[in-house]
Formats: structure tokens, C-alpha cells, sequence
């Protein structure tokens, strides 16, 4: 955990630029924020390197990290999106007319369920798609990065 967070301010600054930037492209819907993530999936197993084998530890690092990179997303998306809850209290507020798709059969239910997707269900898929994202990186081209390995003879070893 002190090795990630101990990384220089501006590559903190420029992750924190990005992510913000994702979300605005969406206007709010983090569909570009899962996207990012496997961006960022990408380049995490170079930030956290290490001369020696997958071990727990790295693995670990990978996890913290996602989990460190959804976690922002989580909590920009309840800045953005839980100040609407109070609507569902507000018996003149139309919420059908809100903007977002009826996917659900009430107007209330489909709220509530946005919300939920937004806030809840986003930054979980952004988590997977960073793991996705530095998995990949493992098993594609973490090789090519490396100077000493020499590759095995047997295809399914990568």
C-alpha cells in the first residue's frame, strides 16, 4: 500500500485528471471511467515491478491498486449521483421525466435502480475491467518487457 501511494504527485494528479475527465465525457455515466480502467489495468503491473515470478504479493498489489482506482470512481459517482436521492422523497418531483431509460416498470423503481447501477454496480465494473486490464499485461506482453526470460517451449505457458 506506502510502496502505490508513495508515487510522485503529478502521476497521482494526472490518474485523478484523467478520471475526471472520463466522467465528463460520459456526463456522468462512467461508461468511458470502465473503460479507463482497463487503461489503467494496463499499467499497473508496470508501476508495481518486480524482478521475481508472480507471487501473492504482487498479486495483491494488482488487487489494492484496482480497488484504490474504483474507489475514486466511487466516490466521484456519489458526488455526482446520491444528491438526487432526495427526489424520490418529493412527492411533485416527476422522476419519469428525469432522463434516464425506464428499465424497470415504475418510474420510482427505475430511479432507484439507476442510482444503484451509477453508484454501486459502475465502479464494480471498473474494478474487473482494471483486473482485466493488468491480467492482460501479464499474460501478453509482460514477457516482451523483460530481458532475461527465455521463452519455454510449450504453447500453453506464457
Amino acid at each position: 500500500m506506502r510502496a502505490f501511494l508513495s508515487r510522485k504527485p503529478v502521476q497521482i494528479a494526472i490518474f485523478l485528471l484523467l478520471e475526471l475527465l472520463s466522467i465528463a465525457m460520459g456526463m456522468g455515466v462512467p461508461f468511458f471511467t470502465i473503460l479507463f480502467g482497463f487503461l489503467v489495468g494496463l499499467f499497473i503491473p508496470r508501476i508495481i515491478r518486480t524482478d521475481s515470478e508472480l507471487s501473492p504479493q504482487y498479486l495483491a498489489l494488482m488487487l489494492r491498486a484496482a480497488l484504490i482506482s474504483s474507489t475514486v470512481t466511487l466516490m466521484i459517482m456519489a458526488l455526482i449521483w446520491l444528491p438526487t436521492l432526495k427526489w424520490l422523497f418529493d412527492s411533485t418531483r416527476d422522476l419519469s421525466n428525469f432522463g434516464i431509460p425506464m428499465i424497470l416498470y415504475s418510474p420510482r423503481a427505475s430511479f432507484i435502480g439507476w442510482i444503484i447501477l451509477m453508484v454501486l454496480i459502475s465502479p464494480f465494473i471498473q474494478f474487473l475491467m482494471t483486473l482485466f486490464g493488468s491480467i492482460s499485461w501479464i499474460v501478453f506482453f509482460q514477457d516482451r518487457w523483460r530481458i532475461n526470460t527465455a521463452p519455454s517451449g510449450n504453447v500453453l505457458e506464457t
